[in-house]
């Protein structure tokens, strides 16, 4: 593990496995990339070097606490690829890191090759459901934990897959994602996010990933998101919004062929 500074924050980072970079950007939550990617990260480092960082308001990262931007967050991630890559990556982002992973692709287009949005959207302000849910998780987060945890649980994964797993593995999941500062801090960003300018300017060929159950960023925003990007390839899965958990071996493998081959997907 490593740190590297940008700005006031001191960015947290691993870096495992072998090959051409992967850099795996986390969605909301304090826990960060190790919650997110630590099942899924071993399917590509057989074959990849696969980069986490921790943006701001996670545990691993410190900073001044200040109000959190796409700019901000993008360039956290550009200077760990700075740091660690010797060339442009293939850059993957779920759900807010999708946000952040196409800011980065925007401002720094000699820095990707290639481009994953993964249960992503473009902008908050406009959609009230968003907003709405968003305003949810902050409210609980202040005055009822426990009932912040099982919403986000509930919200994140299909009913199909939850009544799969079970009771004690659905209790499971709330402790994950903890309402700290750092994750109120995440949803005031969810909450004021709007990153359509930046779409236009992506010249990374891009793969954008919906699942067709998700219930906290319905798959019309990773529609949306693949009209508004140049050129991008789409492809939706049969899944909650934490789809890599739901279908882990389809999500790698759409990956895996996109970042390998650049075939266009099917979905």
């Amino acid at each position: 593990m490593a740190t590297i500074t940008v700005g006031g924050a001191q960015v947290h980072y691993e870096k495992t496995g072998t090959g051409p970079a992967l850099v795996l950007v986390h969605g909301t939550g304090s826990a960060g990339a190790a919650v997110n990617w630590g099942r899924t990260k071993p399917r590509f480092t057989a074959h990849r070097t696969v980069i986490t960082p921790d943006l701001s308001g996670t545990e691993n990262t410190l900073d001044d606490g200040a109000p959190l931007t796409a700019e901000g967050l993008a360039a956290q991630v550009i200077a760990v690829i700075e740091d660690v890559a010797d060339g442009p990556v293939d850059l993957l982002g779920f759900s807010m890191g999708s946000t952040v992973t196409a800011t980065v692709a925007a401002l720094r287009p000699d820095l990707v090759r290639r481009l994953i949005l993964v249960a992503g959207w473009a902008h908050t302000d406009s959609d009230e459901y968003l907003t709405s849910l968003f305003t949810l998780w902050q409210n609980l987060g202040t005055s009822d934990p426990a009932s912040f945890g099982r919403a986000v649980a509930m919200t994140g994964f299909s009913r199909g897959f939850l009544n799969t797993i079970g009771r004690e593995q659905f209790e499971a999941l709330i402790p994950n994602m903890p309402p700290t500062k750092g994750t109120l801090r995440h949803i005031a960003y969810d909450l004021q996010v709007d990153i359509r300018h930046l779409l236009p300017r992506i010249q990374a060929p891009t793969l954008v990933l919906g699942g067709s159950q998700d219930i906290t960023v319905p798959v019309e925003h990773s529609r949306a998101l693949h009209a508004a990007i140049p050129h991008s390839s789409y492809a939706e899965l049969d899944a909650g919004h934490v789809m890599f958990f739901e279908q882990e071996d389809a999500f790698v493998k759409l990956v895996t062929d996109f970042i390998e081959t650049h075939a266009t997907p099917t979905a």
